[in-house]
């Protein structure tokens, strides 16, 4: 059997906090790793909180972000299409998957924590014996999760996503709903990040594998593709 992987995405396309702010699915965050996967033969589905449709965060579609590999994403209709019509997770069943990895883009920090699906989907896949991997704000989906025993999945694990001072920089920080590098370490995770901001960042232990932002996204997918 071909490894198989769970690509999460959101269904969020303004910020509840001023819905005159578009955002989205950062498009890179998924194509970077969606591009590897398929390069592995790993079988792929993508699924989101609420499933059907993910918009994408427009300014993922500019220049410098809009990169090759989401370039060429956009530029396929068929691609686009599976952005139309993502998985419920209801209709998942963790034993089919051996890894699950969030993507990011703002719009995840309003509904990737509260899915009691994507929680139930990473608990089952990491317990049994499966990679859960996130990058940049993906990590919002981790906030949540616990195990069977009732403990957080964070707790003492070493991650890494985007940080407070990368949200300052891009000016979102009146914007975003909370503060994820606080709340992460309040879980009893163990957070780091780069001396500098925007670099690739990515952190491993065991089989958690965070990215810090956006120009960690291949480093990210490269390294969930390793453990698999």
């Amino acid at each position: 059997m071909s490894t198989r992987v769970l690509l999460v995405v959101t269904n969020v396309d303004r910020y509840e906090t001023d819905p005159e702010h578009p955002t989205g699915l950062w498009l890179s965050e998924l194509t970077h790793a969606f591009d590897l996967f398929e390069k592995r033969g790993f079988e792929q589905t993508i699924v989101s909180p609420r499933g059907g449709k993910s918009p994408l965060e427009p300014r993922s579609l500019t220049f410098p972000n809009l990169d090759r590999s989401a370039r060429a994403w956009r530029d396929d209709p068929a691609r686009m299409a599976m952005l139309d019509d993502t998985a419920h997770p209801d209709r998942i069943d963790a034993a089919d998957y051996d890894a699950i990895y969030f993507t990011g883009g703002h719009a995840v920090m309003f509904d990737f924590p509260g899915s009691t699906g994507l929680q139930r989907l990473t608990r089952e896949i990491f317990e049994r014996g499966g990679v859960v991997g996130a990058v940049c704000h993906g990590y919002c989906g981790l906030l949540d999760t616990r195990l069977s025993d009732g403990g957080h999945l964070v707790a003492g694990r070493n991650l890494t996503g985007f940080s407070w001072r990368e949200e300052v920089l891009a000016r979102v920080d009146r914007l975003v709903p909370y503060n994820v590098e606080q709340e992460i370490r309040q879980r009893g995770a163990h957070y780091s990040k780069a001396l500098l901001p925007f670099v690739s960042n990515t952190v491993v232990d065991g089989r958690l594998v965070t990215g810090q932002n956006p120009g960690s996204a291949k480093e990210t997918a490269a390294k969930v593709a390793a453990l698999l």
